[in-house]
């Protein structure tokens, strides 16, 4: 993921590319090399051309703190672009929406839709085991001004239901791991809250295969197994939650949210000329810990441990525990919407062999292979992936009974 540092701050510069490395490539999605043979020859992943984005600029608020804006400018960055169009001095929503749509049909030529080239999922397939790994908020569920009520239908509910007994599928999320099981519900599947830093799952397994781990019972006496990479954080966390919320009392819609391994500041709520004062109260927390980073999200930002492991590290980790890290008989598929799923795709594209979605209406760099334009297309692209699997599994049982 692109990142630039400053102090214990770590945020996202939209205006360079991501490449593997963490640094700015020249181009705006990963290379051909790095996906191996895939995807199919047919159609080149490598970006000849550039396709401009716009993003937004971040009004004046009352800071001065250079670093702090720089904060502001990339957080708002993360939203939808706005688009300013003026036809004689009067501002022209259809202009504004034309520009928009011509914007997403030219980026998708290079991130197509997941739905329109299924086929190529079920080509890639044959022979394999696919296991599915999910963000939740904007995937699974709609971004809502109020993250406590990020609720998924409960036809989404079951359709995931559906996916889990068929594929081992995982749900990977910034958010904590309790407060996502409890949006869905579903004890059959794994979890991984805190942007991968707090796994578990059953011990039993999800759809046969049984992950290694720690081994525990969770509050209703069921067997479990569990890891969490930055468990000797958990003190200092709840330490920086409790000092992030005396100053969010004192401002009007502001929302601290304790993730467990990470604590997320929610602005989505605040008026823009409290983002400052804010902010600048973030940084002040922050250096008080120089073994936390700052990450930022769709008008969130986010304090967690300065160690090596993310969504992407999640994935591997699940892969491998499931035993599932053999490239040449596996395909992930990861759908996902944040700037933090980032470091699942690319670490999918540097296996090989994956189908790695983008949930996005809008054009942005990204390192997902495809694309689909919000839950509703994702609920449809999952149900799609289950009639396939029931089909082939009827297919596969006519066969046995004519021999």
């Amino acid at each position: 993921m692109a990142w630039r540092s400053n102090h214990q701050a770590v945020y996202p510069d939209t205006s360079l590319p991501f490449s593997s490395s963490g640094c700015p490539s020249t181009a705006l999605s990963v290379p051909s090399t790095a996906a191996s043979s895939y995807p199919p020859s047919s159609r080149r992943y490598t970006v000849t051309k550039s396709i401009p984005i716009s993003v937004k600029k971040a009004e004046i608020c009352s800071t001065s703190n250079r670093e702090v804006m720089g904060w502001l400018d990339a957080m708002k960055a993360q939203s939808p672009p706005r688009f300013e169009t003026y036809m004689g001095g009067v501002f022209d929503s259809k202009a504004q929406e034309a520009a928009a749509v011509a914007q997403y049909s030219a980026w998708m030529d290079n991130h197509p839709s997941a739905l329109e080239n299924f086929g190529e999922l079920i080509e890639e397939a044959a022979g394999k085991q696919i296991a599915v790994f999910l963000d939740y908020d904007g995937t699974l569920s709609p971004i809502v001004e109020d993250p406590d009520r990020a609720f998924m239908s409960d036809l989404m509910r079951a359709t995931v239901k559906e996916v889990a007994t068929l594929f081992p599928t995982a749900i990977i999320s910034g958010r904590g791991r309790e407060k996502v099981y409890d949006f869905v519900q579903l004890a059959e599947l794994y979890y991984a809250g805190s942007h991968g830093m707090d796994i578990m799952g059953p011990a039993e397994g999800c759809n046969g295969f049984k992950a290694t781990g720690t081994r525990a019972k969770d509050n209703n006496g069921n067997d479990i197994v569990f890891f969490q990479p930055a468990s000797r954080f958990l003190p200092m966390m709840d330490e920086v939650c409790k000092l992030l919320e005396e100053k969010a009392n004192t401002i009007s819609g502001a929302k601290i949210e304790h993730n467990k391994f990470c604590v997320t500041i929610h602005f989505r709520r605040v008026k823009e000329e409290f983002w400052g004062p804010l902010a600048e109260h973030v940084e002040r927390v922050l250096k008080s810990f120089p073994e936390l980073q700052l990450t930022l999200g769709r008008k969130v930002l986010e304090i967690r441990p300065a160690i090596e492991w993310d969504k992407g590290k999640a994935v591997e980790f699940l892969l491998k525990s499931l035993g599932l890290e053999d490239v040449s008989d596996v395909l992930p598929v990861y759908l996902g919407d944040d700037r933090t799923d980032e470091d699942a795709f690319m670490a999918l594209n540097e296996r090989g062999k994956a189908f790695s979605i983008l949930v996005s209406t809008v054009a942005k760099s990204t390192n997902a292979l495809y694309s689909l334009r919000d839950p509703s297309e994702v609920m449809t692209f999952l149900q799609t992936l289950v009639r396939w699997r029931k089909s082939q599994i009827e297919c596969l049982s006519i066969d046995k009974d004519e021999r």
